[in-house]
């Protein structure tokens, strides 16, 4: 990224409301009941009923109680339910036997006819599962009788399922003084242990083929976490916040962990396939209570969300036929935190849409490794990255854009020493362009810049004295080339035909002022029109909080909706409204091109040779391309992208400058002045004793507010005059002599 021009960030949004476009799996979705607490619910063998577990004293359920819902009735709602529980105590994890005229679920009402009460709020906050030891297994027919009671043995016995062949019971069991799964025949003998890890073992379900069962497990390691786990598991309760999904054989054999998220993971089912689990999961969420059902392959690759409407979506389950999809969530609910059972259409979206990790890591190793010196422009390593990207284009049969090359030559010049004539060069670079053409009438531009600093030939680095060290610029920008190199894999390798044709530009001479961009902008083919641009400029730091900036949403009314919409569960939108910013979204701007920037911020290692591959976060980047990739097909999707000059080009045009102070400016509205987040040595800035943290209110007598003010006052000093500076340095005023 180019460090001079400024930006300005606006806004974060706190709450965010959720709109199933993404949910691309599920079609014609129908909300099965209304009102209270439904959840668990369950396909009958022919998959033409349910059973599930209710509270909803409106319909007499004061306590989770177990009903069935017949799916041949027309107009199914709440009413149509039928209690098959007996009423009295609490029930949990109903489930269909094989016959599908009886269903089995743990009861306590041979304890109590009452419900068990809840456990009492903990001070600290801590959310607790109850695991009532009066919970027993039974066996009732479809009119509410119990035939037969499988378990009888004190503690814990509950969420018991069948194998699909009919031959298995396995259920969660504290008779061995842990919560452990153990397995029993359909007709509650031959028991076996099948767990043994300390933790909580529980939620099982078994493959479509009766091999494999996968389950949700907290397995605590740490002696405080065990200490904590022993201690609630004495008082029947459990602390559901850690858990993750394995799988293993239905004999225990072959125990593997698949997901390795951090936070709950619960609720898993088999895809039909028995390749993929969907499950649900809060390890997306920074800000406050957010569960959304994902997809996983087995060996833990692949992870893509599924549901996006709501803050809770949990309890997937395939009908027998894998053609119908049962979920629990709180999306349509009358009052706040009511939880329903819908039902949709389950439809596979086309695998080479996936965006995979591996690909992104395998461009970003390369792209940032030394043996390409830092890809500074017009350099041998720029050349061996543009060989690289070409060779990746070629492989994706994309046509070369414009031309026959794919490769598009241009000069500049750069002066080593801004305030000396006689030190400027000329440099050859390469833009690399490829076109994916499908016969649209939009055309959608997805760019990134891949040359970097080199060794720091033009003196751009933030690093005192760091000429001859290689700059690999890992975040700034192989991480947007791998995401734009993902994007058009996936667009031009998948089965559908968008509705746009695409144009996946790499621009070099970024670094030295938006070179490779203003070039591409200028020499757009006659009658080749391009309706947007978007730009991936260092996109590989997604921070904990998962702060992402979204720039140019002021430059198309479209864009306010759009990029809510489609983000990615857990991701928090800091939006900037301007086109302009600093890099190459901001030549298309200029030409009255809607342009939308994606970038997760400054860091330390900014313009330094410690912007390296290690620091990456992959999965972050994962998620920025998954994103793109919605936004840019939801877009192809409308008529036309209208597009709007943003408050900078309204009210006047861009300054020029002569001179630069060789700062970062800080992404946030703040009104107080510029802050300062990056100050490069051996510029005007770094000379004087600027350092990041600082806030600029005054250079001279010309007052700083936000950025726009800064460009102006920028704009009116000529080189070589020698200013006071005015800086807040941790709460007190500084005046630097500042020689531009």
């Amino acid at each position: 990224m180019k460090q001079s021009t400024p930006l300005i960030c606006v806004a974060f949004f706190s709450l965010s409301f959720f709109i199933s476009a993404q949910e691309k799996n599920l079609q014609n979705i129908q909300k099965l009941t209304f009102g209270g607490d439904n959840a668990e619910a369950y396909f009958s063998p022919d998959g033409k009923k349910l059973t599930m577990q209710v509270t909803n004293p409106a319909i007499g359920a004061h306590c989770d109680q177990i009903y069935l819902l017949d799916l041949t009735k027309k107009n199914i709602g709440t009413k149509d339910l039928q209690l098959v529980s007996t009423g009295d105590g609490r029930t949990t994890c109903s489930f269909f036997m094989p016959d599908g005229k009886h269903i089995l679920y743990a009861s306590t009402h041979e304890s109590n006819k009452a419900c068990p009460e809840k456990p009492a709020p903990r001070s600290d906050g801590k959310y607790l599962w109850p695991v009532y030891a009066e919970f027993d297994i039974y066996v009732a027919d479809l009119k509410g009788k119990i035939t037969k009671k499988l378990t009888d043995s004190p503690g814990y016995d509950a969420e018991a399922v069948v194998s699909p062949d009919g031959k298995y019971i396995v259920f969660t069991s504290m008779r061995s003084g842990d919560l452990e799964l153990w397995r029993m025949d359909i007709d509650g003998k031959n028991l076996k242990q099948l767990t043994s890890g300390l933790g909580y073992d529980g939620g099982a379900f078994f493959s479509h083929d009766s091999k494999k069962l996968v389950f949700r497990s907290s397995r605590p390691t740490s002696p405080e976490e065990i200490k904590d786990y022993k201690e609630l598991l004495a008082q029947n309760l459990v602390a559901p916040t850690n858990m993750e999904i394995y799988t293993m054989n239905i004999d225990g054999s072959d125990l593997k962990q698949v997901t390795h998220l951090g936070k709950a993971n619960w609720s898993p089912y088999f895809h039909p396939s028995d390749k993929k689990i969907v499950f649900s999961s809060n390890h997306h969420s920074t800000r406050g209570y957010d569960f959304q059902i994902y997809s996983v392959d087995l060996d833990g690759n692949n992870l893509k969300q599924i549901t996006y409407e709501s803050m809770f979506n949990a309890f997937p389950m395939f009908s027998p036929d894998g053609k119908k999809f049962v979920f629990s969530s709180n999306r349509q609910g009358d009052k706040p935190n009511e939880t329903n059972v819908f039902i949709a259409d389950w439809v596979d979206t086309d695998e080479s849409e996936n965006v995979a990790e591996k690909n992104l890591r395998n461009h970003i190793t390369y792209l940032a490794s030394d043996d390409l010196q830092g890809r500074l422009a017009g350099s041998l390593g720029e050349k061996k990255a543009s060989d690289y990207l070409v060779k990746e284009f070629k492989k994706l049969k994309l046509q070369p854009f414009p031309g026959k090359d794919y490769i598009q030559s241009f000069e500049y010049a750069v002066k080593l020493n801004p305030h000396e004539e006689s030190t400027s060069v000329k440099i050859n670079v390469r833009n690399v362009i490829g076109y994916l053409d499908n016969k649209a009438s939009k055309t959608i531009l997805i760019g990134a810049h891949y040359d970097h600093l080199g060794l720091n030939e033009h003196h751009n680095s933030t690093l005192m004295n760091s000429e001859g060290q290689i700059h690999n610029g890992a975040d700034d920008n192989a991480s947007g080339v791998s995401t734009v190199l993902e994007l058009a894999r996936m667009f031009s390798q998948n089965k559908t035909k968008e509705k746009a044709n695409y144009i996946f530009a790499l621009f070099s001479g970024e670094e030295d002022g938006l070179m490779g961009s203003k070039y591409m902008a200028d020499h757009l083919p006659t009658g080749k029109k391009i309706d947007l641009m978007i730009n991936l400029d260092m996109v590989g730091r997604l921070n904990k909080d998962k702060d992402l900036s979204v720039g140019g949403v002021g430059t198309s009314p479209l864009f306010s909706n759009y990029i809510e919409k489609y983000k990615p569960a857990g991701v928090n939108i800091a939006i900037d409204s301007s086109g302009v910013g600093p890099s190459d979204h901001t030549s298309f701007y200029l030409k009255d091109i809607p342009v939308l920037f994606l970038f997760t911020g400054t860091h330390s290692d900014y313009h330094k040779p410690s912007d390296d591959t290690e620091k990456i976060n992959f999965e972050g980047v994962r998620l920025i391309t998954n994103y793109v990739f919605g936004l840019a097909n939801a877009l192809s999707e409308a008529e036309n992208i209208p597009f709007t000059k943003t408050k900078m080009s309204e009210s006047k045009s861009v300054p020029k400058y002569k001179v630069t102070l060789g700062i970062m400016p800080s992404y946030a509205d703040t009104k107080d002045g510029l802050h300062i987040d990056g100050v490069t040595d051996n510029r005007p800035g770094a000379n004087a004793g600027m350092v990041a943290g600082d806030v600029l209110t005054k250079i001279g007598k010309c007052e700083i507010k936000e950025v726009y003010s800064y460009m102006e006052c920028l704009a009116k000093i000529n080189s070589g005059e020698e200013l006071p500076v005015t800086v807040v340095r941790d709460g007190k005023e500084m005046i630097l002599k500042v020689k531009f």
